[in-house]
C-alpha cells in the first residue's frame, strides 16, 4: 500500500500507533454505519455484482471519498486480482485505512478534497474501471455534486461505470417518506437501548484512543459537525451523470430512503 498527499495542503495519513488493532476499529465503523442502515451488506453485493457484471473480477477501482475503506476492504475480499485508489480528506478514518491495508501493494490512499477542482490531480492513474462511493456525497448540495459527477465521467473509462449508495429522497411522497423515517428511527432507538453506538458516540470513542486523538481532531476542524446538503433524487442523479457524460443511469438496488445508483460510460 501507498500513501499520497493531495491537493488540499494537507500532510497525509496519521495516527498509525503500535499496537492499535485497526480491525477493530474497522468492525465497530461496521456497526455503528449499520445502526443507520441495517442492509448495508447487501448494499455492497449488489455494487459488486454490478462490478462483476460490467467490467469484470479484475477492476481497477477508485473508491471515493472512502472512509475507513469498507467498500475496499469488500472489493478486494471478492476480488483478490483488484486494486483500489482510495481518495478522502478526513485524516482519522484514512488512518484507519492506512493501518487496515498496510503492506498491501494493491491498495493506494490519496489525501484530497473532493470540492477542490484539481483533486484528480493527486491520483495515481488517469482512467478507472469502477468509481464507487457509499454514503459519502449527501453532505454536498447539488451544485458542487452536480460538478464531482463532471470529473468523475472524465475518470471512467469507455464501457466503465459509477456507481453512488446515499440518501436519496423523493419529496412526491412526503407521507411515504415520513411513515418510513418514525419507524427506523424508532427501530435504532430501540437499537440504541440495547447498546448500539451511534456516530457521535463511535466519533467519541474514537478520541479517546492514542493513535486516533490526533486525526480526530483534525477532522472536526476540517468539517466541524456533521451536516447533510441537499440529498436530491435518484432521478436527479440520474438525469445528472447522463448530462455530464455517462450513456445510460439508473437505480440497480434501492430500500424506501436509500439507493444505489449505476452510471455506464
Amino acid at each position: 500500500m501507498t500513501t499520497t498527499t493531495g491537493t488540499t495542503g494537507t500532510t497525509g495519513i496519521t495516527g498509525t500507533g503500535a499496537g492499535t488493532d485497526w480491525n477493530a476499529w474497522q468492525v465497530s465503523w461496521d456497526r455503528q454505519q449499520e445502526w443507520y442502515m441495517p442492509d448495508r451488506e447487501e448494499r455492497f453485493r449488489i455494487m459488486l455484482d454490478m462490478v462483476e457484471a460490467l467490467v469484470g473480477p479484475a477492476p481497477r477501482v477508485l473508491d471515493l471519498a472512502c472512509g475507513t475503506g469498507s467498500i475496499t476492504s469488500r472489493l478486494l475480499d471478492r476480488f483478490p486480482q483488484a486494486t483500489s485508489v482510495g481518495v478522502d480528506l478526513d485524516p482519522a478514518l484514512l488512518a484507519i485505512a492506512e493501518g487496515t491495508f498496510a503492506g498491501d501493494d494493491r491498495v493506494t490512499l490519496v489525501t484530497a478534497d473532493l470540492k477542490d477542482p484539481q483533486w484528480t490531480s493527486g491520483l495515481p492513474y488517469d482512467s478507472y474501471d469502477a468509481v464507487l462511493t457509499a454514503t459519502a456525497l449527501h453532505w454536498l448540495h447539488s451544485d458542487p455534486l452536480a460538478e464531482l459527477y463532471g470529473r468523475i465521467a472524465e475518470l471512467v473509462r469507455d464501457g466503465g461505470l459509477f456507481m453512488n449508495a446515499d440518501h436519496m429522497i423523493d419529496d412526491s411522497t412526503p407521507r411515504i417518506n415520513a411513515a418510513e423515517r418514525a419507524l427506523r428511527h424508532a427501530r435504532m432507538d430501540q437499537a440504541k437501548h440495547g447498546g448500539a453506538v451511534d456516530w457521535a458516540e463511535w466519533w467519541r470513542l474514537a478520541a479517546q484512543d492514542p493513535a486516533l486523538a490526533g486525526p480526530t481532531v483534525r477532522r472536526f476542524e476540517i468539517y466541524g459537525e456533521h451536516a447533510d446538503g441537499d440529498m436530491p433524487s435518484a432521478g436527479w442523479h440520474a438525469r445528472v451523470l447522463r448530462e455530464k457524460g455517462f450513456g445510460e443511469a439508473r437505480p440497480v438496488w434501492c430500500s424506501p430512503s436509500d439507493t444505489l445508483l449505476l452510471a455506464l460510460k
